[in-house]
């Protein structure tokens, strides 16, 4: 069973041991379970990969708490969200020709932060104070940021959004900073780094 009908997903691997778990990448064809037991804890880490990517496509985020993109592209369009992952594949299969699939696995484990910070409040002060991220947040940072990185290359410009994500997913593949979610990544772990 392929993915879309057309990528082997039974053969790619997580290299990162603490991902293993969390990056589902079970055969199926249509990458839409319609979320039948999105209500149940930590449930998500069971729904393939590529839906989940569809799912945070769905909702695109904002920019400095300015809730701008927001309203056009959060329109709950299945097909069009399912139109937009399998254009992206193309083009990153057409430009780097390896698997896509592989390609957007290898690049999430890289974009994924192993620390971040978190405030302690000690003695009426607040401290800012080192954390491990916990495997799933790491997953879900790492999926939040690629998509809000591409929706701001394309907002209100000719970019179109299938291409804003395969410049984001090769760059994160190729640990590139130009890409949001390594320049999250870097910043994230710097902030934990000065703060331990």
């Amino acid at each position: 069973m392929k993915l879309f009908n057309k990528y082997e997903i039974s053969d790619i691997k997580v290299n990162d041991p603490g991902l293993q778990r969390y990056v589902n990448l079970n055969p199926l064809i249509v990458p839409k379970t319609t979320g039948k037991f999105s209500n149940n804890r930590f449930w998500r880490s069971k729904y393939n990969i590529v839906e989940r990517l569809m799912n945070k496509i769905m909702v695109a985020g904002h920019r400095g708490k300015k809730h701008k993109i927001t309203s056009g592209h959060s329109t709950g369009k299945g097909v069009r969200v399912y139109n937009t992952v399998l254009k992206t594949f193309e083009i990153i299969e057409k430009k780097m020709n390896k698997n896509p699939v592989e390609v957007f696995v290898k690049a999430l484990e890289h974009s994924a932060p192993r620390e971040e910070i978190t405030t302690i409040e000690y003695g009426g002060a607040k401290y800012p104070q080192a954390v491990e991220v916990a495997p799933q947040r790491r997953v879900d940072i790492a999926l939040r940021q690629m998509v809000n990185g591409s929706y701001q290359k394309c907002f209100n410009k000719k970019v179109k959004i299938e291409q804003a994500l395969a410049d984001e997913i090769m760059k994160a593949y190729n640990i590139d900073q130009q890409s949001a979610a390594i320049a999250k990544k870097l910043e994230l772990e710097r902030q934990a780094d000065s703060s331990r």
